[in-house]
């Protein structure tokens, strides 16, 4: 190994552990599509709570940012959410002489 990337390698193996070195390792295709899927469901599964939260859901596209992807989410944890907030639906009598 390169002594140039002892620290580097360090570091991941520090916060990381050892799964990345296992993605890194195999053909660059197989890293690249692994990283292209987890991609693609940090981006859906954000898109979804973004909608659920009635925003829109292109806002999942700050995910893509490193260290804005969490400030992102714990900004959005303390928003209003519409959903939640709204009053109930009031309950609705039914007349047994209309039917």
């Amino acid at each position: 190994m390169d002594a140039a990337m002892e620290p580097i390698v360090s570091l991941l193996n520090t916060v990381y552990w050892q799964p990345w070195a296992a993605i890194m390792s195999s053909d660059p295709w197989t890293s690249n599509l692994v990283m292209a899927i987890l991609l693609m469901l940090k981006l859906v599964f954000g898109g979804w709570v973004v909608a659920k939260g009635g925003r829109s859901p292109l806002w999942a596209l700050v995910m893509l940012i490193n260290g804005a992807d969490i400030l992102a989410m714990w900004l959005y944890a303390y928003i209003r959410w519409p959903f939640v907030d709204r009053k109930p639906a009031e309950a609705v009598a039914v007349d047994a002489a209309t039917d």
